[in-house]
């Protein structure tokens, strides 16, 4: 994949109209924002926009309206928190059709440095088909396309694949820059030791990963629900915890693919057992430790144990480059979290380029107060997923070569 893009730092915008797709797709409890972190994470590129003399129009989607206008899924909520943060009015066009005739008079009567936002992308039944019009729409008022978006780089959609083969110019903003630097090329090019760490709950969600991530790594790492399809699949007993029994042959074709291209396949040697699924997630349980070949028929492995995460932890110390997606168990119940701390913990003590794969994981970093420590976290989950597989990512191809 091309991951040289022409960028927001080599286009000119001065008095230019300028299409900026960003991620606000955030978290509201009765119209109001609870998690602002993907706001402040696009100021850099809106600033930049701002300070070049562009006439800044941003757009995103939020929640899934289905091709409807839902008041409550209307970013004017946005569009105020937005004027705060920027200390200057970010004004809102309120249209149901998103280009409607508030858009276009907002537009016509900008001033350079100025910013309009536009209702939710979604409320247009093209935008996640990629349909043509809405894609004209959105074209017919800007001169250039900027894409800040990365969670929804892998979906082909009106505002981040259609619009951007309208116009001349569609350049990356700063986090999609990141995320190509970092994701794109430490899977493509990354300094070695390179070490991959797979988490979450199922190997069907990873399949890809597992294969393109064993070819690249030097040691690939699992834990997490996964892990118990894999350590069925070498013939040990794993009571009642996960597993995907559809899975078993893929597994050993796995095992034997590391085998065979030299790769260390590191899993948990070890699991932190319980009786029955904690309910409500946080309540107590009861855990004791196992060794993989030594599980009882009637526990439920939910995290790895203290030698699988001291085994971990070491493979980290002499790495380069670490990526890291999904957790090591059921990371919300304070009990069945030490693994994905000590997994954490390794990453934040290590001098290697760390990179977080969005997702679960890096809510767990977060949550968990290593966030600062970490080279980069994804803002993408699906989207780094997919760029961990090796993919083309849509939105990402969609923008111009340099």
């Amino acid at each position: 994949m091309a991951l040289n893009k022409v960028s927001v730092d080599d286009i000119n915008v001065s008095g230019k109209r300028v299409l900026c797709r960003c991620d606000f797709n955030v978290p509201l409890k009765e119209g109001k924002i609870t998690d602002e972190n993907r706001l402040v994470a696009a100021l850099p590129t809106i600033k930049k926009l701002i300070a070049d003399g562009g006439k800044v129009i941003l757009c995103s989607h939020l929640g899934k309206p289905k091709g409807e206008p839902k008041p409550e899924l209307s970013l004017a909520p946005v569009a105020a928190r937005l004027t705060e943060l920027l200390g200057q009015e970010v004004k809102f066009a309120a249209d149901p059709e998103v280009v409607g005739p508030n858009a276009k008079a907002a537009v016509e009567g900008m001033k350079d440095g100025e910013v309009i936002l536009l209702e939710n992308t979604r409320y247009r039944v093209e935008e996640t088909k990629n349909g043509e019009a809405f894609s004209k729409d959105l074209a017919s008022l800007c001169d250039i396309f900027v894409n800040d978006a990365f969670g929804t780089a892998h979906r082909a959609h009106c505002s981040n694949v259609g619009v951007s083969e309208l116009v001349d110019t569609a350049a990356v903003g700063y986090l999609m820059q990141k995320e190509i630097d970092f994701l794109g090329n430490a899977v493509e090019n990354p300094v070695r030791p390179f070490v991959a760490i797979l988490g979450g709950a199922k190997v069907a969600d990873k399949l890809n990963v597992i294969s393109n991530l064993l070819e690249k790594c030097d040691t690939l790492i699992i834990g997490g629900g996964m892990a118990y399809t894999f350590l069925k699949a070498q013939g040990n007993e794993i009571g009642k915890s996960l597993v995907d029994d559809s899975k078993l042959d893929y597994c050993k074709e796995m095992i034997a693919k590391a085998e065979k291209l030299g790769k260390k396949l590191l899993l948990p040697v070890d699991s932190a057992t319980i009786t029955e699924f904690p309910n409500p997630i946080d309540a107590p349980v009861d855990v004791e430790v196992y060794e993989s070949d030594k599980m009882p028929a009637d526990r439920e492995g939910c995290d790895i144990g203290p030698k699988t995460a001291a085994l971990f932890a070491d493979a980290v110390k002499s790495a380069k480059t670490v990526v890291w997606n999904g957790p090591m168990g059921v990371f919300e119940n304070p009990t069945l979290a030490e693994g994905t701390i000590a997994v954490a913990k390794a990453l934040a003590e290590t001098d290697a380029t760390t990179i977080i794969g969005g997702g679960d994981s890096a809510a767990a970093v977060n949550q968990l107060g290593f966030g600062d420590k970490m080279s980069h976290i994804s803002t993408g989950g699906g989207a780094s997923l997919e760029f961990l597989e090796g993919k083309e990512l849509p939105g990402v191809a969609a923008a111009t070569n340099k």
